[in-house]
């Protein structure tokens, strides 16, 4: 199977189009340093939270507490990330909150074996101090990656948020008389969501014209038309 190919966008056009083997065309907007900046500042101090809850809750146990304190800091500081990444679709809490995730440079979710080398690199990130080497690293890459991302072929980039369909007119679900191509699915479903910019005689004038296909009277077109919408988006009756 043949890898998907990015496709570069123009120079001031920081969103990547990676063209997938199916032909499918994904448009990913990679995150720059202040977001993913911002978002690991806020899983630092969760870490931070965690660390201290568990050591509060260890001290009075002694040796034992301390050993048990000592695998959790261990557990917090290297898995925190990888368990996020690989299990919640790329989102540690801090992507969360700054609408980040982490994906493969071909837009597939990042696996295991890219969200450990991506987060074992940190500490070459750190160097000299103060994550310097990721910083710049991150600057002056097109797409903001920093050296955990270049080796594990990772890409942060921003989530897409699903588009919201318009409100359909109310009326009851019911399905149609006859069973509908896509074309003709699409077309009810258009003109049920397009009602609001429509004048109510034009909505009844367009809506006329399915009136035989649909068995109905011309001016009991529009409700039918509606009914339909509501029974194709799954809505109950």
């Amino acid at each position: 199977m043949l890898p998907a190919s990015p496709r570069q966008a123009p120079p001031l056009d920081t969103r990547l189009g990676i063209e997938t083997p199916e032909g499918i065309e994904l448009l990913l907007r990679p995150a720059g340093l202040v977001p993913r900046a911002l978002a690991f500042a806020i899983d630092l101090g969760l870490r931070g939270v965690l660390l201290a809850a568990g050591y509060l809750l260890l001290s009075g146990l002694g040796h034992l507490g301390t050993g048990l304190a000592a695998i959790g800091f261990f557990l917090v500081n290297w898995w925190y990330a990888v368990l996020f990444e690989v299990l919640n679709q790329g989102r540690t809490p801090g992507k969360q909150l700054l609408g980040l995730r982490v994906v493969q440079d071909d837009g597939t979710p990042i696996g295991w074996a890219g969200s450990l080398i991506r987060n074992l690199l940190r500490l070459v990130d750190m160097l000299p101090f103060g994550y310097a080497a990721g910083a710049i690293a991150c600057l002056n890459h097109p797409q903001f990656k920093r050296l955990g991302d270049l080796a594990a072929g990772t890409l942060v980039v921003y989530r897409e948020q699903p588009a919201q369909r318009p409100e359909l007119p109310a009326a009851n679900a019911e399905p149609a008389p006859f069973a509908l191509h896509m074309a003709e699915q699409l077309a009810i479903l258009e003109l049920a969501e397009r009602q609001a910019e429509l004048s109510a005689q034009r909505a009844r004038e367009l809506a006329a014209l399915l009136a035989e296909p649909l068995r109905v009277a011309p001016e009991q077109a529009l409700a039918r038309v509606n009914g339909i919408a509501h029974h194709l988006r799954g809505d109950a009756p």
